[in-house]
């Protein structure tokens, strides 16, 4: 009998067999249980879901106060973290919206991680965010520019038109451009706008973030 293998479970099977005795940011999941055990989220929220630039936004409901934002972006994670974790950060939710900025940390955190590499986490864990709803709009951000990471711009940007190409085939699904924006008319990047980490973003940072993104969120 011929076997039929399915990327996805492949993928998800090998990774959770290879986290059985390690679970990085278990402790960053286990507060996300315990913060909807005391208050249960609202539904129809849009979710936030990702890395540190999602995490360190801390009043990213001040920003959108017509919006009901639900922020379950967790620092230091890949698109392999959001992926093991899917159940507890994206699909045990109801949400009007998706939000996604992941990737960065996959390019930074191995010289084995290229832009395809990418691309290929990403397609993943749409596909099994897209399994459940059918139905809800997702974005992606595209991974930003900052001054620690500038020798990996070059796959940064790769990667982010590989998936900007796929999003604009999908159906209810957006890609959102932050990079360029956060460059100067000078065509340099802006300094001003990260923390003294040169990595993450101050509120000047999440200004430019809000512009961009207000067009892009339903408000129904």
């Amino acid at each position: 009998m011929k076997l039929i293998c399915n990327p996805i479970l492949l993928f998800v099977s090998i990774l959770c067999c290879t986290s059985t005795f390690a679970q990085p940011f278990i402790n960053e999941i286990k507060a996300f249980r315990k913060a909807d055990s005391i208050k249960a989220p609202a539904k129809d929220a849009i979710l936030l879901i990702g890395s540190s630039s999602f995490t360190k936004w801390k009043d990213v409901q001040e920003y959108f106060p017509e919006h009901t934002m639900l922020n379950r972006g967790f620092g230091g994670s890949s698109l392999t973290d959001v992926i093991y974790y899917v159940n507890d950060v994206v699909l045990k939710y109801s949400p009007k919206q998706i939000l996604i900025y992941c990737g960065e940390n996959d390019i930074a955190g191995s010289s084995t991680v290229n832009a395809d590499t990418v691309f290929e986490r990403f397609k993943i864990l749409y596909g099994m965010i897209r399994t459940k709803f059918k139905k809800v709009p997702i974005a992606y951000i595209s991974m930003k520019p900052s001054p620690s990471r500038e020798k990996y711009l070059e796959t940064m940007q790769k990667g982010n038109e590989l998936i900007k190409t796929f999003m604009e085939k999908q159906k209810k699904a957006a890609y959102i451009d932050v990079y360029h924006s956060m460059y100067g008319a000078d065509g340099k990047m802006l300094t001003n706008i990260f923390l003294s980490d040169k990595l993450h973003m101050n509120a000047a940072g999440y200004q430019i973030w809000q512009g961009i993104i207000a067009p892009y969120l339903v408000t129904n």
